[in-house]
């Protein structure tokens, strides 16, 4: 398209499930905050979405797996997605939620138009039903085996193992999440968006988009080729969007129908009535950033409901990177096989820019990739201490030993300078050029070239070594290592936001925008700078080895290590009546160095407050077991587990497939009620 007027970007809605990790970030969060830093320092009209997905059946499982409801999950989650985004410098101009009343109304009016148009399909047809609990299973209610890979833990409408996607009758062996149970097949009333009839329209769309990244293009058309089904946007279900239908109670829309509404109602609450001419006008590009998982949603079925509806501006790219994993392996949430983002802003202060730059680095942007902490520290000494840091170091504080911190004047211009001045003028545009293209690793690698040359310039002139000479020479060398450091300080922003800020008060400079980057005079004679501080710290082998560690830790054996016998004697009531067991409260949680299965708490018993161990730190974080009502074992014999004494047991159930649930009390009760 000719350069649009405005742009609307958006990063995927990610389910409020569950911590941001690593992974999410590579995926999509991190090159869509580069692409949108980099059109408002052009100064592009732009405008960043995104949210959580607050309607998805991993909610609903989360809040039946922790006893508690959905809306109390994703208010907790989405509390803390948002503040990690906002810490590490994620810009979102908005970060909504689904479960906004305004994306209910937005998302009931949608389907209302789709259905008055006639567009959706009514069909009964048989599904999935858990006899057990009473209820229709939705696609990710039911896990199996995946008929492409075999993994034995695939989804009912995806295996995240190969990517696949997939119908609930596909799984091998299939069995509910929520009983265990093997269901049966139940008529039940959805409509459906007849994708096979509108395939044409989608295939001249996405015919006229083989710029895309191959991934995507490739994987639309692997679909095309197979021929596209109908695909119900309903789903009997109690928790999402109810459907605006007389004759459908019980009923929700699909998440997959919900969710991406979610980037228009999100740009309505932002913008009120202009909301429109960023989702409607020809002269608007429409970019959506996502994980290879979504690309099915984002490039088939959105555009599909967008271009029935009509008046929408359909996606101009859909640039999906590959997965990301960590230390050779897939990253894994239940394993707790992951770097947490809200984790590593404690433990790293200040050092956002260090994983934003290997995380770029490493990019999974045409194959998966890998993140791994030796590599981390590497990059973070070797290139941006050693390289970028080292190089602004040095033009600064030899500018303020020669010329008292003022930039110097330009004298004889030699044929290096000039050679320099030619290279300098050219990054600009080679970083525009792959950022556009969505190259962002490339774009990163010839940003750090800028700052080589900047060290290779120095090193080549010696100015230390001409300052008793020659002094009108090295006021030239340092002004134009002054220039090359001002246009550092505008380049890197996209990539590194906390440097570039850092940057310019050292400079005592404000960006005045990508343009004025790589241009000669920059920073004018006179002009004074700050004194040198440190843009970067390095990282100690101690710091990454106690990562390495924390992640690495072997899982402890409570039962091997305190003796208990392999099998209870059978008991008479006289013995059950000795045991004491109450309602608590749980006020402090932490996880237990070097151990991926304990959790320390500090319990209120009623009669005292008391530290407690427990194996569910793969089921529980610290965070979302403070405040919980528990029931607790209070006069079991202390023992010690790792070095600290667990003064009681609090009481679980482990289902069938090994997943543990805390026995709480049906009610709030009193701390020290005695269960009998």
């Amino acid at each position: 398209m000719k350069h649009p007027k405005r742009h609307t970007v958006t990063a995927a809605l990610i389910y409020a499930n569950g911590p941001i990790h690593i992974g999410h970030l590579a995926g999509c969060y991190l090159p869509a905050d580069i692409y949108v830093r980099y059109l408002r320092s052009k100064g592009e009209d732009v405008v960043f979405v995104s949210g959580t997905d607050e309607h998805g059946v991993p909610i609903t499982l989360k809040a039946r797996n922790e006893n508690t409801t959905p809306k109390a999950v994703v208010d907790h989650y989405y509390g803390m997605i948002k503040k990690s985004f906002e810490e590490f410098g994620i810009s979102f101009d908005i970060y909504s939620r689904t479960s906004n009343q305004t994306h209910h109304k937005t998302s009931s009016e949608f389907f209302t138009n789709l259905y008055e148009k006639g567009v959706f399909e009514e069909q009964e047809s048989e599904q999935y039903f858990d006899e057990k609990t009473g209820q229709f299973l939705a696609d990710r209610y039911i896990v199996g085996t995946c008929p492409n890979c075999g993994n034995e833990n695939a989804y009912g409408d995806q295996c995240e193992r190969c990517g696949t996607s997939l119908s609930p009758t596909e799984l091998i062996n299939p069995h509910s999440a929520l009983s265990g149970e093997k269901p049966v097949m139940k008529a039940t009333k959805n409509w459906y968006l007849p994708l096979d009839k509108l395939q044409p329209k989608i295939e001249k769309y996405i015919s006229g988009h083989s710029e895309w990244k191959p991934n995507v293009f490739g994987q639309c058309n692997s679909w095309l080729k197979q021929g596209l089904h109908p695909r119900a946007m309903t789903r009997d279900l109690d928790w999402g969007v109810k459907v605006p239908l007389k004759d459908a109670e019980g009923k929700v829309l699909y998440v997959w129908f919900d969710a991406p509404i979610g980037y228009i109602t999100a740009t309505q609450e932002l913008l009120g009535d202009d909301w429109e001419k960023y989702w409607k006008a020809d002269d608007t590009k429409l970019v959506h950033f996502i994980g290879k998982d979504n690309i099915v949603f984002h490039c088939l079925i959105f555009p599909a409901m967008m271009m029935e509806h009509g008046g929408y501006t359909l996606a101009d790219n859909v640039p999906a990177n590959e997965f990301m994993n960590l230390e050779g392996q897939k990253i894994s949430t239940s394993r707790n096989w992951a770097v947490w983002l809200h984790e590593y802003l404690e433990e790293f202060k200040d050092q956002q820019d260090a994983l934003r730059y290997t995380l770029c680095a490493n990019a999974p942007e045409t194959k998966d990739s890998d993140f791994t902490w030796q590599d981390f520290q590497a990059r973070n000494n070797n290139e941006l201490v050693a390289i970028f840091g080292n190089f602004v170091n040095r033009a600064v504080v030899l500018t303020h030993k020669y010329f008292d911190g003022k930039v110097p004047a330009k004298a004889k211009i030699e044929p290096i300078d000039q050679q320099v001045l030619d290279e300098l003028s050219r990054f600009p545009g080679r970083i525009s050029d792959s950022i556009e293209a969505f190259r962002f690793r490339e774009a990163q690698g010839y940003l750090i070239d800028l700052a080589r040359l900047g060290n290779k310039y120095l090193a080549d002139t010696e100015p230390w070594k001409l300052i008793k000479t020659d002094e009108a020479r090295v006021g030239t060398i340092l002004n134009i290592a002054t220039q090359i450091s001002g246009s550092l300080s505008i380049l890197c922003e996209p990539f590194l936001p906390f440097t570039s800020k850092r940057l310019e008060g050292v400079l005592n400079y404000a960006s005045e925008g990508w343009n004025k980057a790589g241009v000669a005079d920059l920073l004018k004679e006179g002009h004074q700078l700050n004194k040198a501080a440190l843009l970067f710290e390095k990282i100690e082998d101690e710091t990454v080895n106690k990562q390495i560690e924390k992640l690495k830790a072997p899982e402890e054996n409570m039962e091997e290590e305190d003796n208990v016998t392999p099998q209870k004697e059978t008991i008479n009531f006289d013995d059950f009546l000795k045991m004491d067991m109450r309602t608590g409260t749980i006020l402090e949680a932490e996880v237990v160095p070097k151990s991926n299965k304990l959790l320390k708490f500090k319990v209120d018993t009623g009669i005292d407050r008391r530290t407690v161990l427990s194996g569910i730190a793969k089921h529980y974080s610290p965070e979302e077991m403070v405040g919980k009502q528990v029931t607790i074992l209070v006069n079991l014999a202390p023992r010690k587990i790792m070095g600290i004494e667990s003064q009681g047991m609090i009481l679980m159930a482990e289902d069938s497939d090994g997943s543990i649930r805390l026995l709480q009390p049906d009610e709030v009760t009193d701390n020290g009620s005695a269960i009998n």
